[in-house]
């Protein structure tokens, strides 16, 4: 199994990606530290792992809070020895986001608090944690807008996904030589329903989908396959990259006709 006796903890491990993730994880043979606030679906992904065999426990934490990302990262070398690889993957799009003229100072720091301090302290307590254990491996879920922005306006989202971007390459080139990787898994359109919320018309939805060469949303569990070969040795040479798993959006201006 690729991760095999390995410690790993993804944040936002209730739903979506996160979710698929801490399946896909403890499948290959990991021991996974399920995070989120939201604690029922967290605890259920927790439990359907145990239940197949499995090894993970659910602890649940607001990851703009310094104390919970320490207690979560504690929570992992307490209870499993050491921490080998950690997912920064929860985040927020809210349907209030939209143009610099339109979104609200509240919408714009509930998102950037999220996004951008939640990977910053789950790196801040884990790299240490990471350094104990002779290295290891940091993805953080940036996004295809990153690179290209966004069709529909989302001006928070996008500047936080940047922040996310340019944190991972920063700490991929300090951290390189003390064998922890960093890198930025850059998904693109997924039908997610952190997604789908904010696209709730079909008008949004086709215009996001024009621009993806293989006319349709991602999966889940294809972003969590990614991430599978990021966590993993296989990819001992990768680091500071942009991975994008876009289904071609970053390639193509529009879809060929």
């Amino acid at each position: 199994m690729r991760l095999q006796d390995k410690v790993a903890l993804i944040t936002g491990a209730g739903g979506g990606i996160g979710k698929e993730t801490a399946l896909l994880f403890a499948a290959e043979g990991a021991s996974v530290v399920c995070v989120d606030y939201n604690a029922g679906p967290n605890e259920e992904v927790a439990a359907a792992i145990n239940a197949a065999g499995g090894k993970a426990i659910a602890v649940k934490a607001d990851v703009s809070k310094a104390a919970d990302c320490e207690a979560m990262v504690k929570a992992a070398e307490d209870t499993y020895g050491k921490l080998n690889i950690i997912f920064n993957n929860a985040g927020i799009s809210h349907a209030d986001d939209d143009d610099a003229i339109t979104t609200s100072e509240e919408v714009w720091d509930l998102t950037f608090q999220i996004n951008v301090k939640g990977v910053f302290l789950g790196c801040k307590y884990g790299i240490p944690a990471l350094r104990r254990a002779g290295g290891g491996s940091i993805i953080n879920t940036a996004s295809f807008v990153a690179i290209l922005g966004a069709a529909t306006p989302q001006l928070a989202y996008t500047a936080s996904k940047g922040a996310v971007l340019s944190m991972s390459r920063e700490l991929s080139a300090i951290h390189a030589r003390e064998g922890i990787r960093v890198n930025a898994l850059c998904p693109g359109p997924l039908y997610t329903e952190l997604l789908m919320k904010y696209l709730n018309t079909e008008e949004k939805r086709q215009r996001r989908l024009v621009h993806i060469p293989m006319g349709r949303f991602g999966q889940a569990k294809e972003i969590a396959f990614a991430a599978l070969y990021l966590a993993s040795d296989e990819s001992s040479f990768v680091t500071g990259s942009e991975f994008l798993v876009d289904g071609g959006i970053t390639a193509a201006y529009t879809t060929p006709l």
